[in-house]
This record gives C-alpha cells, sequence and structure tokens, in this order.
C-alpha cells in the first residue's frame, strides 16, 4: 500500500477491487488505478494514474480476462432492462428464472442466458449489471443495454409495447460514456483508452423478422420487400450503428448472426409445415441476412483502423444431435404457455416442465440454459471453423 496525496492506493493482482476509496483493475505489466474521494455530492472520482492496460495472454483459468464487458441485443440477452416498460415483452415474473438464483429477473428462460455465460467464461465474478439499475463504478465493468422486442429498425416490435431499439441502446451507451467520462476528471480521452480494451456483444436482427417481417398483419415490410432485398436494408443499418458504435470507442467486438428462426415452436404454431421439421421459408429468408454479416464483418475491419470485429455463426453452432447433451424435447415449451398479446411466453405464475434439462426450448421463442450453455460456450471457444469468422471470443480478448 502506498499513499498519494490524500488518497490510499492499495494494488492487487489478479483481480478486480472496487471500493468507495479505490477501484483497481491489474494485468500483469501495468496497473490502472482510480482514486476516490467522497464528496458532499456523491462519489467524485479523481484520476490519479492510468496506464495503458496491458493484459498478460497466458490467463489463469477464473481469471478476469478484460476490464469490462457490454452487451447490445434482444431477449436472448436481455436481463432485465424491459422490467419497468409498459410492453407485453418482458419476463420479470414465475416461472422465468425458475433456475437462476435470484429468481425471475428479466431474463427470457428458465436460468442464465448467453451473456451471462460469455461473462463467466471471461472471468467475470459476477453478472454484467442492466442499463436500467447500474449504477456508479459498477459501470466499469460493464453494461448489459440488451432488450426484449428490440431489432435493427425502430420499428420492430412496437405492436408489443415499449422496447430498446439498437439505436437507443447506442444512445444509452453513450450516457454510460458521459458517466464513465466524468468519473475519470471529464477525460474523453482516457474513457475511449479504457472502452477500447473492452468486450462488446452484438446480437441484433431476430425480432426484425419475428416481430417484424414475419407478421404481415401489423407491418408492411414483406409487402414491400422481398426477402433478399428487406436483408439488404436490414445490414446496411445495422454496419452504421456498429460504426458508431466504433465512434464511441468500442474496438472488439463479437456480432452475433441469426439462428433457425424457422425452426421455433412460436413459428412452427402460426406458419405450420408440410413435410418439414422447420418453416424452410422462414430460414431461407433469414440466411440472405448471415450470408451478408461475414463482407459486413471484412468491410469494417478493412475501414475501420486498429479495431477488430468477429462473426458467431449461431447456425454453424445450432445444437446437431441435442440428445448427446440429454436433450429430446425440441419442439414443446417447456413452461405453461400465455394466449393474450404475447403469446407465446411463458403464462404469468404458470406451471413449468420439471425435465428441464431434457426440453430445447422454454417458451415459444427462447431456449432453456442449456442451448445458451452451448452457444456461449462456442462462441468463446470455436469447436468447428464454421462456428466463428475470423477467430472466437477467447481470442479477442486475447488483442
Amino acid at each position: 500500500m502506498r499513499s498519494i496525496g490524500n488518497c490510499e492506493v492499495h494494488v492487487f493482482r489478479h483481480r478486480q477491487d472496487y471500493s468507495p476509496r479505490q477501484a483497481t483493475f491489474l494485468g500483469d505489466d501495468l496497473t490502472t488505478t482510480f482514486c476516490f474521494s467522497l464528496m458532499a455530492s456523491g462519489i467524485i472520482v479523481w484520476l490519479l494514474m492510468m496506464a495503458t492496460l496491458k493484459l498478460n495472454p497466458l490467463l489463469v483459468k477464473g481469471e478476469q480476462q478484460v476490464p469490462c464487458l457490454f452487451i447490445m441485443g434482444d431477449s436472448t440477452y436481455d436481463n432485465g432492462n424491459n422490467n419497468n416498460l409498459l410492453t407485453a415483452a418482458k419476463a420479470n415474473y414465475p416461472p422465468y428464472g425458475i433456475d437462476f438464483p435470484d429468481g425471475p429477473t428479466g431474463r427470457f428462460t428458465n436460468g442464465r442466458n448467453i451473456a451471462d455465460f460469455i461473462a463467466e467464461l471471461l472471468g467475470f465474478d459476477k453478472y454484467i449489471e442492466p442499463f436500467a439499475t447500474v449504477k456508479g463504478v459498477e459501470m466499469f465493468r460493464g453494461v448489459n443495454y440488451a432488450s426484449g422486442a428490440a431489432g435493427i429498425l425502430d420499428e420492430s416490435g412496437i405492436h408489443l409495447g415499449d422496447r430498446i431499439s439498437l439505436n437507443r441502446q447506442l444512445r444509452n451507451h453513450k450516457v454510460t460514456i458521459s458517466h464513465m467520462s466524468t468519473l475519470l476528471g471529464n477525460n474523453m480521452t482516457l474513457t475511449k483508452e479504457y472502452l477500447s480494451k473492452c468486450i462488446y456483444i452484438v446480437g441484433m436482427g431476430n425480432n426484425d423478422y419475428i416481430n417484424n417481417y414475419l407478421l404481415p398483419q401489423f407491418y408492411p415490410s414483406s409487402l414491400l420487400y422481398k426477402p433478399e432485398k428487406y436483408a439488404t436494408i436490414l445490414i446496411q443499418q445495422y454496419e452504421k450503428q456498429l460504426k458508431t458504435l466504433y465512434r464511441y470507442g468500442a474496438r472488439k467486438v463479437a456480432v452475433f448472426g441469426l439462428g433457425g428462426i424457422g425452426c421455433i415452436p412460436a413459428e412452427l404454431d402460426l406458419y405450420g409445415t408440410k413435410d418439414s421439421a422447420c418453416v424452410d421459408s422462414i430460414n431461407k429468408a433469414v440466411q440472405y441476412f448471415d450470408d451478408k454479416l461475414i463482407p459486413m464483418i471484412d468491410d469494417l475491419n478493412s475501414n475501420l483502423p486498429n479495431t477488430e470485429f468477429i462473426y458467431v455463426n449461431s447456425t454453424s453452432i445450432e445444437i446437431r444431435d441435442p440428445s448427446s447433451i440429454g436433450i429430446t424435447n425440441l419442439l414443446a415449451p417447456c413452461c405453461q404457455m400465455s394466449s393474450t398479446i404475447a403469446n407465446g411466453q411463458c403464462k404469468y405464475g404458470g406451471g413449468a416442465c420439471s425435465d428441464r434439462a431434457s426440453h430445447y426450448f422454454w417458451d415459444g421463442f427462447h431456449p432453456t440454459e442449456i442451448p445458451n450453455r452451448v452457444t456461449a460456450t462456442r462462441a468463446y471457444s470455436a469447436l468447428l471453423p464454421t462456428d466463428v469468422y475470423p477467430f472466437d471470443i477467447s481470442h479477442l480478448a486475447l488483442l
């Protein structure tokens, strides 16, 4: 321990420590130390020393590999941002969270979601807080901005009520950056240097199909555009949004593609199938979008200096033999379904199956915890060359 001015600075190796007096994140070579002084107006952060983070690539299992993790996405990643919105797209009631330690938190599954597992794999000792509740220095660990029913397009999901579209999530991130800069002595350069070491997870596009293009009774998009043209419109908007994220300071970004939307229970019930296990026309339409993601990633990496965007191929990661991990029920949702405007979600206070480990789907849209674990694990450490491009999240963390 040593003193600088009126502040005690403690150095902790291989871990992160926050308290009302100090916060330290340490790599093997350089230490970043923030010192806090309690003032009448609250905790004010004065920067005493900010060295460029240089994390040791030889990471010990369980060690936090990056200083922070930011998540932008839809209900696949939402962990509570929709709880206080006027929307049918929320999951802060039972039986959601039946297997999560804190019960129903706003996660659209029985337990942990993909964002939770990625946080674990990156060595975080607790899950990333939602933007709706994060406060103070907690934002230096990262923020989850994801929102159920949100899309790339602002209008996607509007028939369900309020939701935080990707454009709004970007604006929320700008608010976070402003707060972080204030805590770092109004130094935006140092703030962006810090953000450049963080990992960003972005998973968007599901609701631009499920709650837009595939609902012609609410949205005109499928009447105006053929599937390939619609995918082009989405990608053009998506690329602009990811460039905005880059301008805000993101340098390590993992973009998740879409999976087999035509195979989820809600779409099977709505459209039906003939001799196929899935609605092939839906999967074909979504594939136009996924096929454009790698060229988008290449374009971003070619034109934005000092950055790495990677693509996570959700279709490749989908479990080919679910029975190998104990999943035997591939079609029936585990929870009792709602028949209201939130059709496809769990009924408020409804029942849930007891054999949750054998079910692929939790409700009409979302997988149970086990497929979430598989997706996160293979995104972090690819099993097949087709799982990621050009490399996985574990390698992104080392950069």
